[in-house]
């Protein structure tokens, strides 16, 4: 069950195409991170083990849109996320919890 690559596509669309809404939920719990930090919290909290490339890419996407700045602490650099990152993971998570009821209420689901 959950071997068809419908499924395995929705997995993926759901996890590594929007990293960036768990990338923002570990910055909610951890206030500042280094990136690879980030990256190790997502595996070990949602158990999605996505590539070094591409949390790079997302967080600094993240950064550029204003949803994450960095930080320089002692040299290093960590994320920290910004009011607007808040604001959108919220409307990011009301969102889907409208698309699950909206699924869950559908005739067709069996």
């Amino acid at each position: 069950m959950g071997e068809s690559r419908a499924y395995e596509r929705l997995i993926r669309k759901l996890t590594t195409e929007v990293l960036w809404i768990y990338v923002a939920r570990i910055l909610l719990e951890s206030q500042s991170l280094k990136a690879y930090e980030i990256k190790k919290k997502i595996t070990e909290k949602f158990g999605i083990k996505p590539r070094t490339m591409t949390t790079y890419t997302v967080i600094y996407r993240m950064s550029r849109e204003g949803l994450i700045k960095p930080v320089k602490v002692n040299g290093d650099t960590v994320y920290e996320l910004t009011e607007a990152g808040k604001r959108e993971f919220n409307e990011a998570v009301k969102f889907l919890e409208r698309m699950v009821e909206y699924l869950k209420r559908s005739p067709e689901r069996i």
